[in-house]
């Protein structure tokens, strides 16, 4: 009998949610993926302490303010944790556009063409790369552009099934549902209810998505993301792609047991919808207490480490002012 890391991967691409070099390296995921909450983990741990400070010097270099030189250093220093994350996977690093530009589409669009383009000066092309955008009406729209310009794009912080449809309506390369902050909320709504892994509303939810896109022929891929089990993991097999933190990665590879496709039955194929109109899209969020508040709540958050970074990058800068 194998293991169930063994297993799922028969059945799903395994990505690493990770910056953590060592658990990329051990564990092997096909791709990896990205957030400013990882990026600032990653920084703090001190495996990118060398990186870190060649960035800051080139960036001290460059004419400008204090705060562009911060911008130019974060956009420079996540390029280049891509940079170094994808010597050791064979296939993609996700990498996010500032969550501060989550609802203003065209700086999506322009901070991700940087981004990009300082993966290319790098050496690195961007069939390697996929860019994250927050799954706001914005985002989506700015994913829109970037795809028709070849840049292929995950959008993030997926909480319903509208910003899922929307995103396969606008041809969206790649989405991330989270499972595990959905049933935070959950939980935290309905503390009398113990939630079994198969029956999870976050669970169902990524089951909904993968068959209507199966369904309606929509090429976007579902990557089921924010694990709080191992479980959850299980009743999702079979999904497109699933990113796992280095701790779940671990418990799957070292249980074993029987592992089964977990995503259901395919249905009669079926021509899609009528696409979403910007009002129906934001009333549907709207009229879900759950996406609204937890696609609210990652941006803050995201920001909030972004902050964070931030703040140590301009440390340093100031430390090398003269």
């Amino acid at each position: 009998m194998s293991t169930l890391l063994a297993q799922l991967r028969k059945l799903s691409t395994v990505v690493a949610d990770t910056g953590d070099l060592d658990a990329i390296r051990r564990f092997a995921p096909q791709d990896a993926t990205t957030n400013p909450s990882l990026i600032l983990k990653a920084a703090q741990s001190g495996q990118y302490n060398a990186l870190i400070d060649e960035t800051v010097a080139v960036v001290d270099e460059l004419e400008g303010t204090l705060d562009d030189a911060v911008d130019e250093a974060s956009d420079r220093l996540v390029v280049a944790m891509g940079c170094l994350i994808l010597r050791h996977v064979p296939g993609r690093v996700s990498t996010e556009v500032n969550a501060r530009l989550s609802f203003d589409t065209q700086a999506s669009i322009t901070k991700a063409r940087k981004l990009v383009s300082l993966y290319q000066a790098s050496g690195v092309s961007r069939d390697r790369i996929l860019i994250k955008l927050a799954a706001t009406w914005e985002g989506i729209r700015a994913a829109q552009v970037l795809e028709r310009e070849g840049i292929q794009c995950n959008l993030t912080l997926i909480f319903s099934f509208a910003q899922a449809q929307a995103c396969a309506e606008a041809g969206v390369f790649l989405i991330s549902p989270f499972v595990g902050r959905i049933l935070d909320w959950y939980r935290r709504a309905n503390p009398d209810i113990d939630y079994a892994p198969a029956h999870e509303p976050g669970v169902l939810q990524v089951q909904e998505i993968h068959r209507y896109f199966r369904r309606h022929n929509y090429s976007t891929v579902v990557m089921g993301a924010s694990f709080r089990n191992s479980g959850e993991i299980l009743a999702l097999a079979g999904c497109d792609r699933l990113t796992i933190s280095p701790a779940l990665l671990d418990a799957l590879a070292t249980t074993e047991g029987v592992l089964a496709y977990s995503m259901g039955e395919s249905l009669e194929r079926a021509e899609p919808p009528e696409p979403l109109s910007e009002s129906k899209f934001r009333w549907q969020l709207n009229d879900d207490a759950m996406a609204t508040e937890k696609l609210a709540e990652g941006i803050r958050g995201f920001d909030a480490d972004q902050c964070q970074l931030e703040a140590l990058l301009r440390d340093k800068l100031e430390r090398r002012a003269p």
